[in-house]
């Protein structure tokens, strides 16, 4: 140890920790975190400010990257190039940030995570919204603070006139805390920050209508909207996002086309890791994965073996691969240089805050030099109205510092005025230099009251903020690239969609769609029928029935499955396009067939689900009951609603409320009636019991119709026939006479019509009134509609009236009634529809089955 030192020592616990909290510190305050008033980290502020201050603005000449990168690493930013190089990169790439601050050229990487080419061959500028956010720096609107090494200042912060930690979000790791802040909508962030100036106590809530989700550069689907009301409200959330994939026909095959990928997901990556997936049979009924990406846009094909089901594909896709992926909001931020936790209203507030504060210190600035200039002037002005006396003073005086002197004591000028007496040039001296002194005076004395008032006035401060944040979103405002798919989550979208009155139809090859009830007209009984659906070739309508947008629908097939789907999830279609594959909405098998449908109102109302029952029917005559609480938690590959026996299959389902009477009708024209209480409750995966007794072999129930017990007595059955025959019978007689007879299930019940040749076999039953309007569709697609008070109650026995005119080898495929509120023989407009839709359930007899 050499003279004079000495050891000190020191406790090496304490010095870790010393060490190890400033270091920390450092990472918190400048690397890690960005600044909730600018968004930005210290490597971006200083990447600006060093092009600003390199002259390489949005309409100049590119400079190159390396160059730029020296100026920051030289004066600025004491680390590694790679993280300056890194940082700027980042700012030029499309898929990164949602609104570009660097303008590259060359090759600055892409979403396949290649990597941009070195500083060297590569060039930069600004772009133009950059520079708005180093608008007014020199007004001395944001403190500056020493360089590294003392010798320079630098920003603490830019006086940015664009809310851009909202808009591009921010992402890092510093010890202890990290941030992962989504980018937002301009458009919506500056209608937001619009909203809170004017109230500032506007609840979250109410901001959400104007900033809706983040908008991610990418584009994809946010899919589900808690998460993203969870981070507005809080400032942590999990934000579920989705490829934007759609189906088409590619070489002859249905195949999955991805033409938006979610943020931050590397797509070279994705596509290998999917590849791998489907060769370890882990994700079937892919045949070849292809990237048809260009410079046009992106296009990932996943083209799908024969067999395979598409939206089957797809789900899985979205479960395995990065196709869905999540976003876990952070909102950590510096705010006074402390990290904090925000929400929305807080990032709008602390950027108003910070726009005020800069326009304050704008202004001060703008006053400042607006008095200096005035008061130069005035001295120039006294000195032109003198002009000879002065001349003849400062040509009496040796040097410039006696003119000076003698100047200020004959006309009272301060030092500053005389200055710029005596440097003043000759040709200020010409009349018209004269009259520019005064008219700049007098403009420089309105703008000196101007911003007097400025000062002076909040509301004028706010309006001017206003005004600015208008001209912001006029010049870089665009439409919203992600989606928000509502129905995703928890949160429905039923408050976005009209709860109006639709005709679901519902093809024999499986086609579904909704359409508006007014495009239906009502005709006179007898009438041929109008076009009702382009069908595909050889195809035609099955099913036909009525429900409301926010009504939920249960779809039961004939292996005895159950899927869920809300009414305004059905793909919306005019009368005559043909819909979407029902295979495309619920994943159901390629051999199954939905066979029933139920429409139910609220699920997770507890009552309402404890007190209805679902009755079904199956095609040999089962019945079975189950309480609708046991349908109320859909999965997405569907639920077992009935066990179903071999060579059987389940015909039609209803909902009841306990206190029904069931009536089930066969081909061969019997009916049997009967009390609900004779088939008790059963579990979902229950067989069920007889409900009727076929008359032989070929004979095969058609239909099921259940009826208020308390409405017994109004209560009518329309039967129709295939050829076009039908009738409407009481089921009990206005004397109090059961017409059709109440029996235990298992009977092989009454006749309901006289089957003939003519009318052919039985195919349709329903429960009618008076006020309903009846709706047939023929295979060939023709539609009619009629009311059911032209047709007169008949006996029990008889053979009924025609319906409708039968061409040729054409025949009824399907039957459902409709409530009618208008009189009228022009086009109709249903207002009321039964809580519970009619299902049609009609067999196609063996030489009309079709294919697909």
């Amino acid at each position: 140890m050499s003279e004079g030192e000495k050891l000190i020592p020191i406790n090496i616990e304490d010095e870790m920790k010393s060490a190890y909290i400033d270091y920390s510190m450092s990472v918190i305050v400048s690397r890690a975190l960005p600044d909730v008033r600018d968004g930005l980290k210290p490597v971006h502020r200083r990447v600006l400010y060093g092009m600003y201050e390199l002259g390489v603005l949005s309409n100049r000449s590119y400079k190159k990257s390396a160059r730029i990168v020296g100026e920051v690493l030289g004066k600025y930013h004491p680390h590694g190039d790679t993280s300056v190089y890194d940082a700027m990169v980042r700012m030029a790439q499309e898929w990164s940030l949602r609104y570009l601050m660097v303008d590259g050229q060359g090759n600055f990487g892409s979403v396949d995570g290649d990597s941009p080419a070195a500083m060297r061959y590569t060039e930069a500028r600004m772009q133009k919204i950059s520079e708005d956010m180093l608008a007014d720096i020199e007004k001395e609107t944001v403190d500056f603070q020493l360089n590294f090494d003392d010798s320079l200042q630098e920003p603490k912060v830019l006086p940015t006139r664009v809310p851009n930690l909202l808009i591009n979000g921010a992402s890092g790791i510093a010890v202890g805390m990290a941030t992962n802040m989504p980018p937002h909508n301009l458009t919506e962030v500056i209608d937001g920050t619009l909203a809170y100036i004017d109230d500032n106590e506007i609840e979250i809530d109410e901001l959400i209508k104007y900033v809706k989700a983040p908008d991610f550069p990418t584009g994809g689907v946010i899919y589900g909207y808690e998460g993203v009301k969870e981070a507005f409200k809080t400032g942590r959330g999990r934000i579920v996002m989705r490829a934007k994939a759609g189906f088409e026909e590619v070489n002859g095959r249905e195949s999955i086309i991805v033409t938006e990928i979610p943020y931050q997901v590397n797509k070279a990556e994705m596509i290998k890791k999917t590849a791998d997936l489907v060769n370890d049979k882990r994700i079937e009924g892919i045949s070849t994965i292809r990237d048809e990406s260009d410079r046009n846009g992106m296009r990932i094909v996943y083209e799908l073996k024969r067999d395979a089901v598409p939206n089957v594909v797809l789900n899985t896709l979205y479960k395995y691969t990065q196709l869905q992926s999540s976003f876990s909001v952070n909102n950590i931020a510096l705010v006074n240089g402390r990290p904090q936790m925000l929400n929305l209203k807080d990032l709008i507030h602390y950027f108003v805050e910070h726009r005020h504060e800069v326009v304050v210190r704008r202004a001060q600035y703008d006053l400042r030099k607006a008095e200096e200039r005035a008061h130069i002037l005035e001295g120039l002005i006294i000195a032109s109205d003198n002009i000879d006396e002065v001349i003849a003073l400062i040509r009496s005086s040796k040097d410039g510092d006696e003119a000076r002197t003698k100047l200020i004591e004959r006309f009272k000028l301060s030092e500053l005025q005389a200055r710029a007496i005596v440097e003043m040039r000759l040709r200020q001296l010409t009349g018209l230099e004269q009259d520019k002194l005064r008219a700049e005076y007098d403009e420089i004395m309105k703008l000196i009251a101007h911003l007097k008032e400025l000062l002076a006035s909040k509301e004028l401060r706010m309006q001017l903020i206003k005004d600015e944040l208008n001209e912001i979103k006029d010049k870089y405002g665009d439409a919203r690239r992600s989606q928000i798919e509502y129905a995703g989550g928890d949160v429905s979208i039923e408050d976005l969609i009209a709860d109006e009155n639709v005709v679901i139809t519902i093809s024999h090859a499986g086609y579904i769609k909704r359409t508006s009830l007014s495009e239906y007209k009502t005709q006179n009984r007898g009438g041929v029928g109008q076009k009702g659906s382009a069908t595909r070739d050889q195809d035609f309508l099955e099913h036909l029935f009525v429900a409301t947008n926010h009504q939920y629908l249960l779809f039961f097939t004939q292996k005895g499955k159950c899927f869920w789907m809300r009414v305004f999830e059905i793909p919306e279609g005019s009368k005559a396009s043909k819909g979407r594959a029902i295979q495309n909405l619920i994943n159901i098998e390629q051999d199954d067939k939905v066979k029933a449908f139920i429409c139910t109102q609220d699920l997770k109302d507890e009552e309402y689900i404890n007190n209805h029952f679902v009755i079904m029917a199956t095609k040999q005559g089962q019945v079975k009951k189950t309480p609708l609480e046991q349908y109320s938690r859909p999965r997405q590959n569907g639920i077992n609603a009935i066990t179903i026996r071999e060579d059987d299959e389940l015909i039609g389902a209803k909902l009841t409320t306990g206190n029904s009477q069931v009536l089930i009708a066969v081909k061969s024209g019997k009916l049997v009636r009967f009390e609900e209480e004779k088939t008790r409750p059963m579990g979902r995966t229950a067989s069920g019991v007889r409900g009727i007794t076929l008359a032989d072999a070929k004979d095969e129930v058609i239909g099921m119709v259940s009826v208020d017990r308390d409405q017994v007595n109004e209560s009518q059955i329309l039967v129709v026939t295939e050829n076009g025959y039908g009738k409407r019978t009481r089921v009990v007689d206005e004397d109090g006479e059961d017409v059709y007879r109440i029996t235990n299930r298992g009977g092989k019940g009454v006749k309901t019509l006289n089957i003939t040749e003519k009318t052919g076999q039985l195919i349709s039953i329903n429960d009618v009134t008076d006020e309903d309007d009846l709706m047939i569709i023929n295979k060939s697609g023709l539609t009619i509609r009629m009311k059911v008070s032209d047709l007169r109650v008949m006996g029990r026995a008889t053979q009924g009236v025609r319906l409708i005119n039968i061409k040729g080898a054409d025949s009824i495929a399907a039957v459902t009634k409709v409530m009618r509120e208008e009189e009228s023989d022009e086009d109709i407009d249903a207002d009321y529809i039964d809580g519970e839709a009619t299902d049609v359930n009609f067999t196609p007899d063996t030489d009309s089955e079709v294919q697909e």
